[in-house]
This record gives C-alpha cells, structure tokens and sequence, in this order.
C-alpha cells in the first residue's frame, strides 16, 4: 500500500528537484527522503527518476506526480474542513425558537455570529414554546430558546431572562381606558384567547378565565391582528409586546407573580455539534446585555 506520507515525499522532492532541498521543506533528513522514495520506488515497481539526482521524472514518475497531487490537495482539502468544522468555522445550525426572541434577540445574535463564520449554514424554526421543546428534544434543532421544560423530558435548560405577562388588547378598548393593572375578574368579562406562550401560566384566577375560552391561536401575527379588531383579548409575556401596532396596547396585570422564564434548551447527554456549542456560549455571553437594554430581568 503506498502511504500518502511516501506520497508526498515523492511529489516534494519531484518539485524541489533535489532531495536535500525537499527534506528541508519535509523537516525529514536526506537519507530518510531517499529511502522513502527508494521503499516507494519497490512498491510501484518502476523508477520514478532518470538519475540519482532526481532532476528529472521517468514516465512512471510523470504519472504519479500528477496523480499523487491531486490525491494530497484532496487530502489538505479534507483535513482543512474537519479541522474548520471543529474549530466552529464550518457546519450547520437549526435554531428552534419562540417568536418573541426570534423577533427581538435572534436578529442582534446571528448577524455578528455568522460574520466570524460565514461558512455555517442556519436553519430558523419560529414557533411556540411547546414545540420548541418538541423538535429539541426529537433532535430535529440543535439548539432552542423558549420556555422552562417540564422535570420529566431529557432536556437540559439554561436560563436566560425573565419577562412578565401584560394583556393585549385594542387601544380603544374598556381595558386600555382604566386606570391601574388589570384584576382577573375584570378580565371575566372579555374574549379571551388562549396562545403558546400563556399555556404554562398556572395561576389560579387565569385557569378560571381559560376554562371558558374558546378560541386559541398559535401565531403571535394572529393573536395582535385580532386584539388590533377589539375581537378579543389576550396574554403575552412583555418581550412579545415590543413594537406593537398603534391600534393595540398591552396592559399591566395586577397579578405580578405571572411571568415566563427563557433559557437555552439542548437534548440532555448529546454531545453538540461544534457550531452548536458556540452559539449556546454566545447566547449565554451577549443575551444579558440585549435584555438589560429592554428593561428585562435576568432570570
């Protein structure tokens, strides 16, 4: 079997021209570059050389220089985007994440993340929290951002930040028109609808109100477009709320223990792809500082 090292012994000292300047370019000795060649000269079973000088190539060594090339550039070629892949430069990344980060964060991360990286490829799934933990932990996405799992799926959950639930409503509505937070009884008498990210909140006087709800919509779009009509109301944590439309106003809850925690999900015990490792360290690095400036509170 000819080893590529013997390979490229061969194809160094062919371009050098000679074997001393080759071993130098090789950091090998002469007479280890000469038996090399020798021991490559047997297994071929030809000369590769018209003289001992090794200036100039038989026909045999004409042929394998031009083959032995493009065998080692395929070779670098190879190493170089493994060694690119585990240094993070190379690679592909799918991202599951709730919409209100995908709006609001995700667009201040990826740009400087995939500048030093302009060899990765990203994937962005904007759904609701439930099914950001579902394609997670079903490994169809690296990474997600969404809500806190539950104790029993395989997830792995790193918080991030924590943001309150405010209600969405027409800015032309009873609601908007009174004065201090809004009480669960008066919402008793609202449309309400049921969304993702208002699923998890287990306060008692909300689970009173969404038994009687008839209507839930997935899509944060859906939910402002008909808050926007007066059709009815709902929950949002405050991050969804950042540049609403004019038509539409979110108002404080009196009940303040009703928030969402946000944090970095990853399958338990996989071993990430090395782009997926960065980007969890870059989230856990830069969110803090893109949250502060909103005015959340780290979780």
């Amino acid at each position: 079997m000819i080893k590529l090292e013997a390979l490229r012994a061969f194809v160094t000292v062919a371009e050098a021209g000679n074997i001393r300047d080759a071993a130098e370019r090789l950091c090998r000795t002469a007479s280890a570059v000469s038996m090399t060649l020798k021991q490559l000269e047997d297994e071929v079973g030809g000369p590769l050389f018209e003289t001992d000088r090794k200036s100039s190539l038989t026909a045999l060594g004409s042929f394998m220089l031009e083959t032995g090339r493009l065998q080692i550039q395929s070779y670098d070629r190879a190493v170089g985007r493994i060694r690119a892949y585990a240094q993070n430069r190379i690679g592909r990344l799918t991202l599951a994440s709730v919409p209100s980060v995908a709006a609001n964060l995700v667009p201040s991360l990826l740009p400087r993340f995939v500048d030093e990286r302009p060899g990765v490829e990203i994937e962005l799934f904007d759904i609701d929290s439930r099914n950001v933990r579902i394609i997670v932990e079903a490994g169809q996405a690296d990474l997600g951002i969404g809500g806190r799992p539950s104790s029993h799926t395989s997830l792995d959950f790193e918080p991030l930040f924590r943001d309150r639930f405010k209600v969405i409503c027409n800015s032309e509505s009873r609601l908007a028109r009174m004065r201090g937070p809004i009480e669960w009884s008066v919402l008793a008498r609202e449309n309400l609808i049921l969304n993702g990210a208002s699923e998890k909140i287990e306060a008692p006087g909300y689970r009173e109100l969404s038994n009687n709800a008839q209507m839930t919509v997935r899509n944060v779009t859906s939910l402002v477009a008909l808050a926007k009509t007066g059709f009815g109301v709902t929950l949002l944590p405050e991050l969804a709320t950042v540049n609403l439309p004019e038509e539409v106003i979110a108002v404080d809850l009196a009940d303040t223990s009703v928030e969402r925690v946000v944090g970095v999900l990853r399958r338990s015990g996989a071993t990430a792809s090395p782009v997926a490792t960065a980007f969890r360290e870059f989230i856990l690095d830069e969110v803090p500082a893109l949250i502060g400036a909103l005015g959340l509170k780290q979780a």
